[in-house]
């Protein structure tokens, strides 16, 4: 019996001690992941993405507003944004000084429901169980509109939820197709291929005809549905956040959930996605914050992520 007990008082101590360090320090050791994928041109110039995804940003996350700016000095190329960057309702100010250094840099963004409706409280654990609940969020409405300004008319980024945009950088052609939250039913699947095709019949931006244009799928939730339908459509990458790569994990960064139907070990990290016989880079980040409500990370540091393409010139598989 004394054993059982000291056994128990033991584990007790170590989660006590975890939960404190995932509070305290992990959600606060922001990381920057390097990544390369080769998916130009044979012979392109490299293009340096940045992605940011699940920023959550409160008006107190003053460590985090200071790292996000200082990602400027890493020099990419064009932003992708994959939502969820509120994190309260009185967050657009701190969001707009956290990413006020990138304005001027071509960039995409799609949106999740945390840019529509603010956070509400949960059981934090729910979710190791079985995924938050899809469908309509219900609370606090947000200033969506100021932010999709700060996005289009302050930062110079373009809106690609359930949307496509053609930008040229040094030298290649890439074409951003976007969808709207799939968690939340948002997904216009439906119409994904007119919007590729009416983006691939357009000459608008494509000055060298003898060289291929890139196709790079972005959304916020990677579910399977909306990871297929790119593959489908051609893309060479997808980038998606949502997951918070776990959020809680067991040590190694192995995740509990992914909170949709991606597979446990693509819960973030730059992956293959395979669907009838064709296949894709797939690029999901844990993302830089966490909700109010839910303020711990542990073996899952926050992180953005750099992404260079560059030429395939050893064949892509």
């Amino acid at each position: 019996m004394r054993r059982s007990s000291l056994a128990l008082a033991g584990l007790g101590a170590t989660a006590l001690v975890g939960a404190l360090w995932g509070v305290t320090a992990e959600r606060t050791r922001f990381q920057l992941r390097r990544e390369t994928a080769p998916i130009l041109d044979a012979g392109s110039d490299p293009i340096k993405i940045l992605h940011l995804s699940d920023l959550h940003v409160a008006p107190w996350n003053t460590s985090a507003i200071s790292w996000i700016r200082a990602l400027a000095e890493s020099e990419p190329d064009l932003v992708v944004g994959t939502g969820d960057f509120f994190g309260h309702p009185e967050s657009l100010s701190a969001i707009t000084e956290a990413l006020l250094p990138l304005a001027g840099i071509p960039g995409v963004v799609t949106h999740g429901s945390n840019d529509r409706v603010a956070p509400r409280w949960k059981n934090p654990l729910a979710y190791l169980l079985a995924p938050s609940k899809p469908g309509a969020s219900e609370g606090i409405p947000l200033d969506f509109a100021g932010l999709t300004h700060l996005y289009t008319e302050v930062l110079g980024w373009t809106d690609i939820d359930n949307s496509a945009v053609r930008v040229s950088i040094n030298g290649s052609t890439l074409d951003f197709v976007g969808v709207g939250d799939a968690h939340h039913g948002l997904d216009d699947l439906d119409h994904l291929p007119g919007t590729v095709e009416a983006l691939r019949e357009s000459e608008e931006g494509h000055s060298r005809p003898h060289h291929s244009i890139t196709t790079i799928g972005v959304t916020h939730a990677p579910y399977r549905r909306v990871l297929d339908a790119f593959v489908t459509q051609g893309a060479e990458a997808i980038f998606a956040g949502h997951t918070h790569g776990g959020q809680v994990c067991l040590p190694g960064g192995h995740a509990l959930t992914t909170n949709c139907d991606l597979p446990l070990d693509q819960a973030s990290g730059l992956s293959i996605w395979r669907h009838a016989q064709r296949s894709s880079y797939l690029e999901v980040s844990a993302g830089l914050g966490t909700s109010i409500y839910a303020p711990v990370r542990l073996f899952c540091p926050p992180e953005a992520v750099l992404v260079t393409l560059v030429g395939d010139d050893g064949g892509y598989a």
